[in-house]
């Protein structure tokens, strides 16, 4: 490795470029690249005497900080207990808390204890000493040797040695140094490091996260030198701010809801009571959510939900445990290393239970069930693939209208000022947009609608039954008859299954009861023809959205048309005109004649424009009340629960992408992937397919999947001010945008296409294997078909990602790795283990991580909290990469492996959560857990998760 070069998120930086214009890539705090602390320290004992003087002691150290201007002692962090050694290394890593940042005053003490049990709690004091940081960074070679003052006073109780590390600058360390009869699961080769931690040099502290938890390690080799590997686990502000943006956004869609419904007009009293009921219950939603919100509006400082607030109602939108871990390694004569990866509980809906299952079970129940109810409330019965249309045909027209009239006024102003290239450009961007327009109206289920509309209307008599008035009156109002021969309006319909319809003798008309229609001739009735099937109405023309839809397109046309007269006729008058007089020609030439002949024809378009949205508007209206009437009140709660499991999501994804995306920001080949393709983001969950979780593995498994219809677009922040760095959403429930901000000088580094606005999509991907004891229950005795089925079509998803990939991108700009298999064999092999029948197959999840991070993908873990699982999975996935990518020694893996567990970030994460040190495991529990997913003895226990 050459000097000054790191590994940031697996793309090559030159630090020192960086140092030299440091400037343009730090703004506002926001430090796009990992600065590391200023003091990191390690600590080892020699000659410590034990209480009795035939033994060697069980060495562990305790680390407290005296603030020198409040002069009190705070209780810091313990070292692990490294067994019979009276000359011990501590290897273990520990940081200051950021409210307890390293200055030159600072005091640090430290107080040596002899473990004579296996725990702490039965400890004898063997010595203390206290030194500042400004005594280590003064003193040679920058270590101090200090006596340990034993209870009386007496300095006979051995020493202390402090020593500075840096990350980076890796020293020899005498490997016969350490005792090697200690028995290994006490994590006899981890070094006890301290770190001072400068708030303002995180590597991801900025705008979005906080609160930094960092450990320091010191491992060995296969060739017996040492690497430094540090984790740093944060929080992020999403975790509340993106819910919060997100229940605004849902309020308001809402409210637009209850208002396109009062301005249908006019309905039947069947239709109107249907309106009011769907309408109650938008209002219902609307008040629950403006609740919520108003609540998590007072909380303040908070950045992370407890695994114990999981089925709180106030936090119910709110992410589980959200946390980012980073891993830093640094090792001798080799390239630095980031590696990334953020934890977050299953987005499930936690407060409404999973009594009856989880979303994937409810909405497929859902759709069953719908196609009865459509037949009780007298409604067509629309698939959700119409239902999409229709949502889709309403964002659609509330993004173009107003950009068409403002497009439009643009050609106007152009030809006012009688600027060809204006009138040109202006033109282009308003056919584009006038087109695209009218082709998402192109559909035969806006046609189909209005026709359904017009039936709701009252008076409404169908063509069927002009010749009996009298059952009109009768029946209004009331339950259809069926009748065999009857079709639905949208039977016929492109793509529309006659399965679909509510039933094959359903008359869709709210005032009057439906009979059979038949024609005579020979072999008695003959099938109804299509135009037969529809509602008629003697005042109703069929053929007239044909005409207002088409209507758009010929006034374009004319648009078009006298544009190109007009400077055909500029053209022809300044070529007839002599040279001399071309000047007086110019000058007399009145600017406003373009500008006259045209404004009637862009007015026209407008009003046609306008004409066509409030019909089709009115129609997708219909539909959608047609979907919610037969949805009640099953759907809407359904809406709820997926609108909160999605906003659980939604808050990952969004720190995910903000993290990878700073750590990316020097790689070309990254950023050329993320605008070209997009970025793969995959879900390792480890939730079992028994009892309640299998309800959370439904739940989340529909979120992930509502992921798609997320993009992102990289936007330039007004100011540098934090204020003005955080990510924002907008859009509705069928499409979200994130728009991240980055500070100018940042901004100006991206390609010109993401600088213009291009979206970048995200492919989400889920994979899960059940590891603990209900897993076995469920493999022995129940069901595992979700998780297979899972697994097999994320893995298809996974498989179609790499293909568009290696299309549209060179896969030299794809991070190298030590460990040189192919993808395309790294694929083959996780598509085998996904159709292997094998117990507990975690080999699926290692190669799925592998692959995202072959992939330059954003990396996650879930189980029920992210805190105990979550944590086993993390640790093995960062030991592994130590092993494959850094040569870690294999006889320190294990080792290494129960260091993490044990004084690592994780176990921090734990204490936030429940306020204990314990992972919350018991010894039957463990014993049907894969070996490699057990943590040490005396770190877990009976513990309210």
């Amino acid at each position: 490795m050459e000097d000054g070069t790191q590994h940031l998120g697996h793309c090559m930086v030159d630090m020192k470029e960086l140092s030299a214009n440091p400037e343009g890539l730090t703004a506002a705090g926001l430090s796009l690249t990992p600065k590391l602390p200023q003091v990191e320290f390690s600590l080892a004992c020699n000659d410590l005497v034990a209480a009795g003087s035939d033994r060697k002691p069980n060495a562990l150290v305790q680390v407290a900080v005296i603030d020198p201007h409040k002069q009190h002692l705070v209780t810091h962090a313990c070292t692990e207990i490294v067994e019979a050694n009276k000359d011990p290394l501590f290897l273990t890593g520990m940081t200051f808390p950021p409210e307890h940042s390293a200055s030159p005053e600072t005091l640090v003490k430290l107080s040596v204890y002899d473990a004579k049990e296996k725990g702490q709690e039965s400890s004898s004091f063997l010595g203390t000493a206290t030194f500042s940081v400004g005594d280590l960074l003064r003193a040679k070679d920058e270590q101090l040797t200090l006596g340990l003052r034993s209870s009386d006073g007496v300095c006979t109780a051995g020493t202390v040695v402090v020593s500075r590390l840096k990350m980076g600058e890796m020293e020899e360390v005498d490997v016969d140094h350490i005792a090697t009869d200690i028995p290994p699961q006490k994590c006899p080769l981890v070094c006890e490091t301290v770190s001072c931690v400068d708030k303002e040099n995180n590597p991801l502290t900025g705008p979005v996260f906080k609160n930094p938890v960092c450990k320091v390690y010191r491992f060995q080799t296969v060739d017996s030198k040492w690497m430094l590997v540090r984790e740093q686990m944060e929080e992020c502000t999403l975790s509340f701010s993106i819910p919060k943006q997100l229940l605004s956004l849902y309020i308001q869609e809402d409210m637009s809801r209850v208002q396109d419904l009062r301005q249908l007009g006019e309905l039947s009293p069947h239709w109107d009571n249907l309106r009011k009921e769907v309408m109650t219950r938008y209002g219902g939603i609307i008040t629950s959510y403006q609740e919520i919100l108003a609540e998590l509006e007072k909380i303040t400082g908070r950045s992370f939900k407890p695994s114990c607030c999981k089925a709180q109602k106030s936090l119910e939108f709110i992410p589980i445990n959200l946390h980012t871990q980073r891993m830093m390694v640094t090792c001798p004569r080799k390239t630095d290393a980031l590696y990334d990866i953020v934890t977050v509980g299953a987005p499930a809906a936690h407060f409404q239970g999973f009594k009856c299952g989880g979303l994937q079970r409810l909405l497929s129940r859902y759709e069953v069930e719908k196609k009865s109810f459509s037949t009780a409330y007298q409604c067509i019965y629309y698939s959700p693939e119409h239902t999409a249309k229709a949502q889709e045909v309403l964002s659609t027209m509330s993004l173009l209208q107003p950009l068409i009239t403002s497009l439009a006024d643009q050609l106007l102003q152009a030809a006012q000022e009688h600027s060809s290239p204006g009138i040109k450009d202006a033109l282009k961007h308003l056919s584009d947009k006038t087109e695209q327009f009218v082709h998402t109206l192109k559909d035969e289920l806006v046609k189909s609608a209005l026709l359904a509309l017009h039936a709701a209307q009252p008076g409404y008599v169908s063509k069927n039954q002009k010749e009996t008035p009298a059952q009109s009156g009768q029946h209004q109002g009331h339950s259809h008859q069926r009748g065999d021969k009857n079709q639905s309006p949208v039977q016929g319909l492109p793509g529309h299954s006659p399965a679909l319809s509510v039933t094959e003798g359903t008359v869709v008309c709210n005032n009057v009861e439906g009979s059979q229609t038949t024609t005579k001739g020979e072999g008695g009735p003959l099938p109804l023809k299509h135009q037969d099937s529809i509602p008629h109405h003697k005042e109703y023309d069929e053929e007239e959205w044909d005409r207002v839809w088409a209507n758009v397109a010929k006034c374009l046309n004319c648009v078009i048309a006298m544009v190109d007269k007009l400077q055909e006729d500029d053209n022809s008058k300044q070529e007839k005109v002599p040279e001399q007089q071309l000047a007086d020609v110019i000058t007399s030439h009145n600017p406003g004649d373009w500008k006259e002949q045209l404004c009637p024809l862009v007015t026209r378009l407008k009003e046609c424009v306008m004409e066509v949205v409030e019909k089709a508007k009115k129609a997708m209206t219909f539909v959608l009340l047609q979907e919610a009437a037969c949805s009640i009140p099953q759907g809407f709660l359904l809406q709820q629960r997926r609108d909160v499991v999605f906003s659980q999501a939604l808050a990952a994804l969004a720190c995910g992408f903000v993290m990878r995306l700073y750590a990316g920001m020097q790689d070309e080949g990254f950023l050329r992937q993320l605008h070209l393709v997009g970025l793969v983001v995959q879900f390792e969950s480890l939730l079992s397919t028994y009892s309640e979780e299998i309800g959370m593995l439904e739940d989340m498994e529909v979120g992930i999947s509502d992921l798609q219809r997320v993009v992102f677009k990289i936007t330039e922040a007004k100011t540098d001010d934090l204020s003005d760095l955080q990510p924002l959403v907008c859009g509705r429930r069928d499409h979200f945008t994130i728009e991240v901000p980055l500070p100018r000088l940042v901004f100006q580094t991206l390609p010109e296409e993401m600088k213009e606005g291009k979206p970048v999509r995200v492919f989400p991907v889920l994979f899960n294997v059940g590891i603990n004891e209900q897993q076995t229950i469920a493999e022995r005795f129940g069901d595992i078909s979700l998780q297979e089925r899972i697994n097999q079509k994320n893995f298809e998803i996974l498989e179609a990602y790499y293909k568009s990939l290696s299309e549209k991108v060179s896969l030299e700009c794809l991070p190298c790795f030590q460990t040189q298999t192919d993808i395309k064999e790294l694929l083959e092999t996780l598509g085998q283990n996904v159709v292997t029948k094998k117990r507990k197959n975690v080999e699926i999840l290692w190669i799925a991580g592998t692959i995202c991070r072959r992939l330059n993908g954003i990396r996650f873990t879930s189980c029920k909290s992210a805190k105990d699982r979550t944590s086993m999975s993390v640790t093995l996935e960062q030991c592994a990469l130590l092993r494959d990518e850094h040569q870690l020694s294999k006889d320190f893996f294990i080792r290494a492996l129960d260091c993490m567990r044990r004084e690592g970030c994780r176990i921090e994460n734990v204490q936030k959560n429940i306020k204990c040190r314990k992972y919350a495991f018991n010894m039957l529990q463990l014993m049907a857990f894969p070996k490699c997913y057990r943590p040490p003895e005396g770190t877990y226990g009976k513990a309210d998760s």
